[in-house]
């Protein structure tokens, strides 16, 4: 097939089969604690990162990664201190990010700014580098949940009896967060900033309304992950559409179905 052959193709479906696999993984926790929201704060702020990289010449995944990582440890510090303003904190951080990202926009004068690509996600501009950088924070996120597994699992569930029961609750609370930034930061060359929580979300959405676990919540939010990255790349190749809405419309796609079909057969 002529999609396969070609090497820009080849790292789209790399970067975006790490994608399927990570997204879904952390989203789940994400879920459970009713932080779903989190990966859109964290979106605005992986924006401005890569906005202020490009004004000083950095590499666009690693200072969005830098920024997000940033970000996501003072939310989780501010969260813990202020927890009936959780909402609010969320918020501020939102716009804080998207202010930054337009005040470096309009500071870069002279390097060349593909907006469309940052916000939606572009096959075209998947490099060896990024796909590099995806891949090596990929398996560190897969490590981290592999090993701290139960504690998180506790953690996600109840944090006040995980924490009676004497686990590190702050130390795994941030633990999280960066990995949630780490997350955004590598998705965000696929499927686009203002889509990549939609990532970590909407695969576990469907994989919710069938799975009878916790750990088939993750399996099977990876496997609609992995659906909605092949056939959402299929039709932004052959019909010339944005990787990242044609992903989670297909995702999204998935989650309807789903949910006539558990409709008609209660």
């Amino acid at each position: 097939m002529e999609i396969l052959t070609m090497d820009f193709m080849q790292r789209a479906w790399l970067a975006g089969i790490i994608v399927a696999i990570i997204c879904p993984l952390i989203g789940s926790f994400l879920v459970l604690r009713h932080q779903s929201m989190i990966g859109d704060g964290l979106g605005h702020i992986a924006f401005a990162g890569v906005a202020g990289g490009a004004l000083m010449g950095f590499q666009p995944v690693l200072a969005a990664a830098l920024a997000t990582v940033a970000g996501a440890v003072i939310i989780e510090k501010v969260r813990t201190r202020l927890r009936d303003y959780s909402d609010m904190i969320l918020a501020l951080f939102f716009y804080t990010g998207m202010a930054l990202a337009v005040v470096f926009i309009g500071l870069n004068r002279t390097a060349s700014f593909n907006l469309s690509s940052l916000l939606f996600g572009s096959l075209m501009t998947i490099s060896q580098e990024d796909l590099a950088i995806v891949a090596v924070l990929g398996l560190f996120a897969c490590l981290f949940v592999a090993v701290l597994y139960r504690p998180l699992l506790y953690l996600a569930f109840d944090e006040t009896s995980a924490q009676v029961a004497g686990l590190p609750t702050e130390a795994l609370n941030t633990l999280l967060s960066i990995l949630t930034a780490l997350t955004v930061a590598l998705s965000m060359r696929i499927v686009g900033i203002l889509l990549v929580s939609a990532m970590m979300v909407v695969p576990v959405a469907c994989s919710l309304q069938n799975a009878k676990s916790f750990a088939g919540t993750i399996m099977g939010g990876m496997a609609y992950g992995l659906l909605s990255v092949f056939v959402g790349l299929l039709l932004s190749y052959y019909a010339n559409l944005a990787p990242g809405g044609a992903i989670v419309l297909v995702g999204s796609v998935c989650f309807i179905i789903n949910f006539l079909w558990k409709l008609q057969h209660k």
